[in-house]
């Protein structure tokens, strides 16, 4: 064979669709995934587990019940301390009875809201006024307080009984 001719004659290209190979992929083949693509997903989100309703009653006693066991643990400690920690149970069990951002503030911004304690009876939001208010001037007197701690969780737990029978219908 004779690689070398002599001839100079030109030859017609080689149309481009001969060279791609063929698709096995069929459109119907891309229809039908995105079809149960769609399908499954619509199921994920129709089956996925849909929380249960939260219910306001049952926080607020559980919540009654936290705060009442944590001021039970208040024992032998200065009245400062114990101011401080029973304002913070009184604040949390607010937060959470409430749905309140009492826990993030301070007694004065807290009262100072418009909105603050809406859930709560005129008496439980005066109560809390006054409640929170002597408990802040425990924590925060220059000169240390001279009140037993004892008398603080009394007081603490009387405020949290008005705060718990006091909520609204």
């Amino acid at each position: 064979m004779n690689e070398k001719s002599g001839s100079f004659e030109l030859l017609e290209p080689s149309p481009p669709g001969a060279l791609v190979p063929d698709s096995w992929v069929e459109p119907w083949m891309i229809a039908a995934a995105v079809a149960l693509l769609v399908v499954a997903l619509a199921v994920l989100i129709l089956k996925r587990k849909k929380p249960a309703p939260i219910n306001p009653l049952a926080a607020r006693r559980a919540a009654y019940a936290e705060a009442t066991a944590a001021l039970e643990k208040i024992d032998a400690v200065p009245a400062r301390d114990a101011a401080v920690r029973a304002s913070l149970i009184l604040r949390k069990y607010i937060s959470v009875a409430a749905g309140d951002p009492a826990l993030f503030e301070t007694h004065e911004e807290t009262i100072s809201r418009h909105d603050a304690l809406k859930n709560f009876s005129e008496e439980a939001r005066a109560t809390a006024t006054h409640g929170f208010a002597r408990l802040a001037s425990l924590k925060y007197a220059a000169e240390i307080p001279n009140a037993a701690a004892s008398e603080v969780v009394a007081e603490s737990r009387a405020l949290l009984e008005t705060l718990h029978h006091g909520f609204r219908a």
